[in-house]
């Protein structure tokens, strides 16, 4: 796991109580650039690249990202036992950057990897892409569909939008092309491919918007915007996006029940 270009200068802000969803403010002239983790659940750091280049191109210098890929999980998540895999790989992955003094996390998998856990040991904000990119659609179309890959992991994508409330607004298509397609260093087939499902999406589902359902996929968001006519979401820029809103506005996970630290050993016995 590498940390590469870390310049900050601020102490980490004291761990916040129980019971409380706000972030003591940092006093004035200590706070840098706020840091983002991009968390990827699988070990590609050429996925994590994509994923950064994607971030830095949309925010630029405003925000510092940290790559950090997974160093003993799978190579891509694309099954429920890679599910399993992958979230361990977050939690140790947010447990190094806690150690860090990281200040927002994005997890860079569609299906939400390890998001729950993640939460719970994170003392900043943690979102995953796939809520990040549904939310952020339902705030610009009436109705959207998400074109995920392969179609072995279509379910996942179909749990995410029932658990965001949304499946009365979403649909889910999926094209049988391996993750590691996003990899290739021409993409026009895999364009071509995406193009076409999100193409039926407006045609057949009344679908206004698309997002990708894959991590790897956002360096194409421009182009196939281009090519439908409709917004093209890539959940981890919009998870950046709502991680920086609520680091602005000093707000993050609730510790009243689900996402309370585990207890220490003492406070068990």
């Amino acid at each position: 796991m590498s940390f590469p270009g870390r310049d900050r200068t601020i102490a980490r802000p004291p761990q916040q109580s129980k019971g409380t969803n706000c972030r003591p403010a940092t006093p004035a002239g200590l706070q840098t650039r706020p840091s983002i983790m991009v968390v990827n659940p699988n070990t590609s750091t050429a996925m994590t690249a994509l994923c950064l280049k994607s971030c830095e191109l949309t925010f630029g210098e405003k925000l510092q990202f940290i790559g950090s890929s997974g160093t003993e999980s799978v190579a891509t998540v694309e099954s429920c036992v890679d599910e399993v895999h992958g979230a361990m790989s977050v939690i140790d992955q947010v447990r190094a950057g806690e150690a860090s003094g990281v200040d927002a996390y994005v997890i860079a998998c569609f299906g939400d990897t390890g998001l729950w856990a993640a939460r719970q040991l994170a003392s900043g904000p943690v979102i995953g892409m796939s809520e990040a990119a549904l939310y952020t659609a339902s705030m610009v179309a009436a109705r959207f569909s998400i074109v995920t890959m392969p179609v072995r992991t279509r379910e996942s994508a179909v749990r995410v939008v029932h658990e965001a409330g949304l499946a009365h607004r979403c649909t889910v298509r999926a094209i049988d092309e391996p993750v590691a397609a996003t990899l290739v260093d021409s993409n026009s087939e895999l364009l071509h491919r995406l193009a076409a499902a999100a193409r039926a999406a407006i045609a057949e589902d009344y679908a206004e918007a698309i997002i990708l359902g894959c991590a790897g996929l956002g360096d194409l968001a421009t182009a196939l915007e281009a090519d439908i006519g409709v917004p093209v979401i890539d959940g981890v820029v919009a998870g950046v996006a709502l991680a920086d809103a609520l680091l602005t506005a000093r707000i993050t996970t609730s510790r009243a029940n689900t996402f309370a630290p585990e207890p220490d050993a003492g406070e068990q016995q």
